[in-house]
């Protein structure tokens, strides 16, 4: 579908600012003529499209140009799926981004282990700068990391009895 095919005028307030004269800049503004001709440029190529490429389900088409280091897969891109297919002013888009996140950087690590690299979490997480700059901070979250752990420990201890 080609941008200039669309029609807008449907949408409330669209080219409220097409007339010059009800520009809040007119008077002090050196007005040209120019200002309300920056639809009219000459748009870029359609970057070819050879990956998954998640878009909102807002915009009509394709953007020209886009960015996708890293097409969606395995149980990241099934959540990152599930998210496009609501509006981006619900939490069931942002939310569901947040998590396929956490679930890629996991997906990641056993990644790098089943190739054989063991990475440093520690130097890449960046627990040796806080260790030295953050003490205090850093010896809370290892605290409660431990108490979580115990707790699960715990539980699934006394569950097995």
């Amino acid at each position: 579908m080609e941008r200039n095919n669309l029609d807008y005028k449907n949408i409330p307030g669209w080219g409220m600012d097409a007339d010059p004269e009800n520009e809040p800049t007119y008077p002090m503004k050196n007005y040209t003529g120019d200002d309300h001709n920056r639809i009219n440029y000459e748009h870029a190529d359609q970057q070819p499209v050879d990956v998954e490429v998640l878009m909102s389900n807002e915009r009509p088409a394709m953007p020209r140009v886009f960015g996708t280091s890293v097409p969606p897969s395995g149980l990241s891109g099934a959540i990152r799926r599930y998210a496009f297919k609501h509006s981006e002013d619900r939490y069931r888009h942002w939310i569901p981004l947040i998590l396929a996140d956490r679930v890629n950087m996991v997906e990641g690590l056993i990644e790098d282990i089943s190739r054989g690299y063991l990475p440093n979490i520690a130097a890449e997480r960046g627990w040796k700068v806080e260790w030295k700059y953050n003490p205090k901070g850093i010896a809370t979250k290892l605290a409660a990391v431990a108490a979580v752990g115990l707790i699960v420990f715990l539980n699934y201890k006394s569950k097995k009895k």
